[in-house]
Order: structure tokens, then C-alpha cells, then sequence
């Protein structure tokens, strides 16, 4: 938790503050809206306070897809938990559970991925979305074993999913009066298709 003294941060906490704050700009302004100025004025900090634990905006960037990487994987891993001991149902709900968090953060891929972040110093990133990576393409090898089938189907799952959740946040399934519950179940089922068409042999095809 952040606590302040005379509006100053106890050490440390500026740090998960300031990824705090980030992810927050990020989820209302979208990647091109945020800037570490944005950043330390919603923080009530000095323009140059971020700087003494972030070198760079990019530095920051890199926090902020970590922090996501690693809450997006717990929410998918708790999804599949507590659904039935069945891989297309888990796979399933690991895909649903992607959109609801799209919609509940308003933050994604688009900041876990996002351009810029390549570089190999930010290995807790690389580390994190690795993480992230395996809980999906696990539950997809043992729907499908070929490997390229299994990272085919991962990234039309996800890409779908993505654009369960971005229809939402985008108006059009509000316009539709479909809630973000609804939207979730609705990116499961479609996701269970999916993945039975490729269990079945008919997606990609294996060469």
C-alpha cells in the first residue's frame, strides 16, 4: 500500500506508485498518451522524481508490462482452476479470462507487447511474459501436440479475445446493451469452438 508523510513517499513506494499511476494513464489514454510527465504530475511528484527509479520511459514502460504480465497470468491460472478438469473447457476460460481482463483494466497485450520493449536488460519482462506465454501454449499442446497448430490456435485465441474485449471498450457491444459479463462468457464460447475445430483436425493444417 502507498503511504505518504508530508506528501512524500515512503522509500520505495514512488516506485509501485509511479507503475500504478502508469497503468492508470495507459488505460485511459491508450500507449500514445502516456509520457513519464503525465506520469509524475498525477503522482504529485517533481517531473524529475521518476527518473530516480525509472532511467528512461521506456524503463517505465517495461515495469508497467511486467506488472500486467504477471496479473494477467494469475487471473488466467485462477480461471482455469476453478473450472473442471477438462483442457478445452480450461483453455476456454484461460481465453475469457483474457477479455474480462481487457475490460476490467483497459490494459493488455498492447502494453505487455508493446513496441520498444525488446531489449534483453528487462529480464524480469522477458521473464514475465514468458510466464504468461507457457499457461496458455500448455493448455494448447495438449489440445493440439504439433507444435506449430498449438501456436497457431494460442494466437487466434488470443487475437480473438482481444477483439471480444476491445468491441466493448470500443462501444459496440454496449450499443448492443450486452454487459461486460456477458461479453466474457460470450469470448469463451466462441474460444471452445475454436479450440474443438482444432482438437478435431479442422484448423491449421500440419505439414
Amino acid at each position: 500500500m502507498i503511504q505518504r508523510m508530508g506528501g512524500k513517499y515512503h522509500h520505495g513506494d514512488l516506485r509501485d506508485e509511479l507503475v500504478r499511476v502508469s497503468v492508470d494513464l495507459i488505460a485511459e489514454l491508450g500507449m500514445d498518451g502516456f509520457s513519464v510527465a503525465q506520469v509524475a504530475k498525477r503522482a504529485k511528484v517533481s517531473p524529475a522524481a521518476p527518473y530516480r527509479h525509472f532511467p528512461d520511459r521506456t524503463s517505465l514502460l517495461a515495469a508497467v508490462a511486467t506488472n500486467t504480465a504477471c496479473q494477467l497470468r494469475e487471473q488466467v491460472e485462477a480461471a482455469v482452476a476453478k473450472d473442471e478438469p477438462d483442457t478445452v473447457c480450461q483453455l476456454a476460460a484461460a481465453t475469457g479470462a483474457y477479455t474480462s481482463f481487457l475490460i476490467d483494466r483497459r490494459i493488455g497485450f498492447q502494453a505487455i507487447f508493446a513496441e520498444g520493449l525488446q531489449d534483453p536488460k528487462y529480464t524480469e519482462l522477458h521473464d514475465s511474459r514468458r510466464a504468461l506465454i507457457d499457461s496458455y501454449l500448455t493448455l494448447c499442446l495438449a489440445v493440439c501436440p504439433y507444435p506449430p497448430a498449438a501456436l497457431e490456435l494460442m494466437e487466434q485465441l488470443n487475437a480473438q479475445a482481444h477483439g471480444y474485449g476491445e468491441f466493448f471498450l470500443n462501444g459496440v457491444y454496449r450499443r448492443m446493451n450486452y454487459t461486460a459479463a456477458q461479453v466474457a462468457a460470450k469470448s469463451t464460447t466462441a474460444a471452445r469452438i475454436v479450440i474443438e475445430a482444432h482438437r478435431d483436425g479442422h484448423g491449421p493444417v500440419q505439414e
